[in-house]
Parts: C-alpha cells; sequence; structure tokens
C-alpha cells in the first residue's frame, strides 16, 4: 500500500470513530470498565449526612474538630486489543470485510480508552504472534495502532487464540481490559479463556459475515477455506447442503458462546452489514 493511501485511510478511520467515541461511547466505556479500586485523596471537614466509617480519628483527636477521609476511583486502566488477523477475517460480502470492520472497532475503543486517560495496547495475531504493541497513551500512539492495523500482512493464515493468549498473559503482568476480536474460527480456546479471564477482564467481539450463517444460492460455485487455502466445487442450489451449513454454523456460534458463558467472559457478535453502534453500547450497559 502506497504511504499517500495509508495516510488517507488512517485519517478517515480517525474522523470517523474519534467522533464515535466522543459523543457516543465516553459515558458507556467509563460505566462499563471501572478503575482498580478506591484510592485516598484528602480529608476534610465532616458534613452531615457523611458516614461515619470514614471520619479520620487521628486528624479528628488532633484537630479536635471531625474530619472524615475522601477517596476517589483509582481510573488509570490498561487496555489491550487482541486482534485476529487471520485469513478468515478478510472474508465479506456485504459492506465491508471483517478486519475492516476489525479495524474501525480497535479505533473507537482506542480513542474511548485515551479519553479516559487509559493505556493502550495492540496484539495481532493468527497462527502465530504477528505484531505486538506495549500499552501506552496519546493520540499520536492510536494513530499507529491504526496504522499497524491497516497495513500488517500477516505471516500466518489459521487461527490460533490459545497462543495469543497465552502470550498476552505473559507480556502484560498488571490486570488489564482486553479486547478479543476475531471470528473465532478456533475452537480450542476453553482453557486459555479461563486462565487469561482470571487475571484480566476478558472480552470477546465475535466478527460475523451474513453470508457465514445464510449461504446464498449461487448454483455451482469453487469454494476455497481461506484458512487452510483448500478448495472444491459445492452446488449452493441444494437446500439440504444449505441446510447442513447453516446447522454447522450455528453449533459452532453455540459453542464458543457456552465457553465465554462458562469462563464468565462478556461477548458481543457484530456483523459487516449491520451498525455496530447499538450491541456495542448495550454490551457497555449490561456491564455499567
Amino acid at each position: 500500500m502506497e504511504t499517500s493511501e495509508l495516510i488517507k485511510k488512517v485519517k478517515k478511520i480517525e474522523i470517523k470513530s474519534k467522533g464515535l467515541s466522543s459523543q457516543i461511547f465516553s459515558g458507556e466505556y467509563h460505566s462499563a470498565f471501572k478503575g482498580r479500586g478506591m484510592a485516598f485523596s484528602e480529608v476534610r471537614d465532616y458534613a452531615v449526612g457523611d458516614d461515619i466509617r470514614t471520619i479520620d480519628w487521628n486528624v479528628t483527636a488532633r484537630l479536635n474538630e471531625t474530619h472524615v477521609k475522601v477517596f476517589e476511583e483509582e481510573r488509570e486502566l490498561t487496555v489491550m486489543l487482541l486482534v485476529d488477523v487471520s485469513a478468515s477475517e478478510m472474508f465479506g460480502t456485504n459492506d465491508q470485510l471483517k478486519r475492516e470492520l476489525i479495524t474501525e472497532l480497535c479505533a473507537v475503543l482506542a480513542f474511548s480508552a485515551v479519553s479516559n486517560n487509559d493505556r493502550i495496547g495492540l496484539l495481532m495475531f493468527s497462527d502465530q504472534i504477528e505484531k505486538f504493541i506495549p500499552p501506552k497513551k496519546g493520540k499520536t500512539h492510536i494513530l499507529r495502532i491504526i496504522r499497524e492495523l491497516i497495513s500488517l500482512k500477516p505471516k500466518g493464515t489459521k487461527t490460533n487464540i490459545s497462543e495469543a493468549l497465552s502470550y498476552f498473559t505473559k507480556m502484560v503482568n498488571k490486570r488489564s481490559i482486553a479486547f478479543v476480536l476475531s471470528d473465532f474460527q478456533d475452537e480450542n480456546i476453553e482453557k486459555a479463556v479461563k486462565i487469561a479471564s482470571r487475571k484480566h477482564d476478558l472480552i470477546a467481539i465475535k466478527t460475523k459475515d451474513a453470508a457465514e450463517e445464510n449461504l446464498p444460492n449461487l448454483g455451482l460455485v469453487k469454494w476455497r477455506n481461506l484458512e487452510s487455502g483448500e478448495t472444491t466445487w459445492v452446488n449452493t442450489s441444494s437446500k439440504k447442503w444449505r441446510h447442513r451449513y447453516k446447522e454447522v454454523a450455528k453449533a459452532h456460534d453455540e459453542k464458543i458462546a457456552e465457553i465465554f458463558k462458562r469462563s464468565k467472559v462478556d461477548s458481543v457478535e457484530l456483523y459487516t452489514n449491520e451498525d455496530y453502534i447499538k450491541p456495542l453500547k448495550n454490551l457497555f450497559k449490561r456491564r455499567g
């Protein structure tokens, strides 16, 4: 990709995602993701209605006037974006590819994080670790993340979420908010998800395309598995075959959803042909 084209794409995503994060998601984000706890801020005079448990007895005795301790939420968080860049994310039959949807979502989440003075980091993976950017603050850092999401050409084609989660837990020691953005074509993830969710606040964002659930009747088509590279001819005119395809997709989705449920991981499904604002806001509200 030419540098000028990359700059245009980055700018376009920046304008849209920055606007969404400030106008729509800032309040929900703040409510949904809490700080590490309450930290002591100051001591002030007692006022009617104050909880007597907050009285600072040492200061009260020394000044002979009742004083209370004031605590504030420790807001600064570390947010990590774990992004699937395997070949299956380059699929899309409607407005955009799944990877394009992920890039936009990451930008929105990143600007929401930085507006709350949180640090943001990025881990891109396929069946191997493609790129790791440690968490930092600031707009310049966010623009770097967006550039990497747009321009990275993965070395791997398949998906290994377990390896990505294992690498993440080793590299990021501090408890963080971790968004895993993937179509979750890897089913052997439960053990890794449970381990990572004990240490971090894990949130799964599952990207989907409508054709992955309901295959259109296109007659005889050449079918290619994006991750394995294998090809075969499929008769999509067959109702029986389309029904079987739908049932397999449904079973996969249910299996992944059950893993999230057992691991107590919040999740949301977002489609390439649908507006993601409402489901993402609902996710934030559920957590808030």
